[in-house]
């Protein structure tokens, strides 16, 4: 009798999901259009500027307003969706293709409890999430927990796609982190907004592989506590363009092609070590650790071939206090048959955080 090794077999699935998807010509790869030129200068100059070697950095979060319309109501719950300007300034907004500058967000509460006695989590996008679906399908059941859900449509995805991108494939290395940068300052605006002006008791962020590495920056940033969740997320971007299945998805002569128009002649080696660099600027261990690390809990899968498990166990270490969830899987399948693990993990993590002090 043949016995086979499950952990072996998830690790396979990742990889043969990614050859389906990544190393066959059925869809485009990521950056075919190169590095982004000057978008990415500024880019490199504004992520920088998030780590000024003095503590309390934490800038306030921009103001919005988002215009709610119902789509649905029954006895219990309630969803809405919102529309708002993206809090960005001004350089940034350039940077932004036009489709991105209208962020749109869906909202799933409990009705009849006031918002004092209820938690909001803020779940972010994981890579090629174009739709509020899977999300909301992940929160509906904490509803009776009393924990609403909040949906952000990331730039570069959904309705806030380029008309030029296929896909969740960016067209340039600029792109990505102009959607991280974005990302954060539109989920902390809209926990900003759920504070002080929807008035929930507690919040939280949370997202998945790519959405993770983002709920860590924004929980990293927050200048008050939230419940801090990412799932199946590595601790850079390094890790999953330089290390994983997506190395295989990455246009690397189309890279190499754009740097020798710019300089000399260079190998892929030196393309990728490029690439290292540029996105070292999304390693979350060189972020500030979150007001309240016991409140950050990491899930994450044994046999991950998108994300290496010494990648995970980085950031927290780098957050001492935090915890890490082990579900049996790899990427693929946790991401299937998880949802209950991701669940739990933000039922808890929102239980590790004090109640807000209702105003008199």
């Amino acid at each position: 009798m043949v016995t086979v090794n499950m952990g072996t077999l998830y690790y396979v699935l990742d990889h043969v999901y990614g050859a389906l998807l990544h190393r066959t010509k059925i869809s485009p790869q990521f950056f075919s259009k190169g590095w982004g030129g000057t978008k990415l200068e500024l880019l490199e100059r504004m992520i920088n500027q998030l780590f000024p070697e003095v503590e309390g950095q934490n800038w306030p979060p921009a103001i919005v307003q988002p215009i709610w319309k119902t789509v649905w109501e029954s006895k219990t719950a309630c969803l809405r969706e919102g529309v708002f300007r993206t809090p960005c300034n001004e350089q940034l907004l350039n940077a932004l293709p036009p489709e991105c500058h209208n962020a749109r967000v869906a909202f799933l509460s409990p009705r009849f409890v006031s918002p004092e006695k209820m938690a909001c989590v803020v779940h972010l996008a994981g890579t090629g999430d174009h739709s509020f679906e899977r999300r909301l399908r992940l929160g509906g059941p904490l509803l009776k927990e009393n924990i609403a859900t909040m949906v952000l449509e990331s730039p570069f995805y959904g309705r806030r796609r380029p008309m030029l991108q296929r896909g969740a494939k960016l067209l340039c290395v600029s792109d990505l982190l102009l959607l991280g940068r974005v990302t954060i300052e539109e989920a902390r605006s809209l926990l900003y907004w759920l504070d002080f002006e929807a008035g929930f008791g507690k919040m939280g962020v949370c997202g998945l592989s790519m959405g993770g590495v983002h709920a860590a920056m924004v929980g990293s940033l927050h200048p008050t506590p939230i419940a801090t969740l990412p799932f199946l997320s590595p601790h850079s971007a390094v890790v999953a363009f330089c290390e994983g299945v997506l190395k295989h998805a990455t246009a690397w002569e189309a890279l190499r092609e754009d740097l020798s128009m710019q300089k000399a002649a260079m190998t892929l080696e030196e393309v990728r070590e490029r690439m290292r660099n540029v996105l070292s600027l999304t390693d979350v261990t060189r972020f500030p650790i979150p007001k309240n690390p016991d409140a950050v809990i990491f899930v994450a899968a044994t046999d991950d071939g998108y994300i290496p498990r010494h990648s995970v166990l980085e950031l927290q270490k780098a957050w001492p206090g935090s915890e890490v969830r082990w579900v049996s899987g790899g990427h693929v399948s946790s991401f299937l048959l998880h949802n209950g693990a991701f669940r739990n993990a933000i039922v808890d993590g929102l239980n590790r955080l004090p109640w807000k002090e209702s105003p008199l």
